[in-house]
């Protein structure tokens, strides 16, 4: 049985259980390419920034949720700079890891 959110037209934007879980999840697939070592409580505090600049744009995200490469420009003009600064990593390398791991 699909209740009336699943279908495309009628899509609800997504909790923000789900919006924590899946800014967690790109973000460790993110790490994953850059291969250098980040302190949990620095990824706990990233995931924390991320979650925040998202829910700032639910609207936006949510209505582009299709188009990856414009979700990955977002990226990297809202977040990839704080978050290259958080984690003292270059800001070019984790730009390029985000896309790599989103797909966009």
């Amino acid at each position: 049985m699909h209740s009336a959110y699943n279908k495309q037209a009628g899509r609800r934007p997504p909790s923000p259980r789900g919006i924590r879980r899946a800014c967690s999840k790109e973000l460790y697939r993110t790490l994953k390419r850059i291969k250098v070592y980040i302190s949990p409580e620095l990824i706990k505090q990233g995931e924390e920034l991320y979650y925040r600049k998202v829910i700032g744009n639910l609207i936006w995200i949510h209505d582009n949720h299709s188009n990856k490469k414009a979700l990955c420009d977002w990226w990297e003009k809202e977040v990839c700079a704080e978050l290259a600064e958080l984690w003292q990593v270059p800001e070019k390398t984790l730009a390029s890891a985000f896309r790599d791991a989103f797909g966009g």
